[in-house]
């Protein structure tokens, strides 16, 4: 059993390139013995933004505070908190924060090398 505070997970600089002002925090991952998923945390500051782009798995995210925008189908989408986002297979995609900045959990599975190893969104 796992239980940890997101509140006080630590959280470390992601460092790819297209993303700027943006941490993440492992929540659950496969170092905790997650086999099929790893759930992260992302603070994103005011004017900060994840790389914009794809992949071939699915993931999920659940907006906890701030507010910015997310882009999929080729516009970007105003997001806030209690805003659930399905980011499907294969979609471009980017998460910007607002003036307020940015948090939110973000769900991937750890088989498709998403947990520790490639922290972008």
């Amino acid at each position: 059993m796992l239980i940890r505070n997101v509140d006080s997970t630590p959280t470390a600089p992601i460092d790819m390139p297209g993303s700027d002002k943006i941490e993440m925090a492992m929540m659950v991952g496969r170092a905790d013995g997650a086999p099929n998923f790893a759930l992260r945390q992302f603070k994103v500051a005011a004017g900060g933004h994840s790389p914009r782009h794809s992949h071939d798995y699915e993931h999920e995210v659940i907006v906890l505070g701030g507010s910015g925008e997310v882009l999929l189908e080729g516009e970007y989408r105003p997001i806030g908190p209690g805003d659930v986002v399905f980011v499907p297979p294969e979609e471009e995609h980017q998460f910007r924060a607002g003036d307020q900045g940015l948090r939110f959990l973000c769900l991937v599975p750890v088989t498709r090398n998403c947990g520790e190893d490639t922290p972008g969104s």
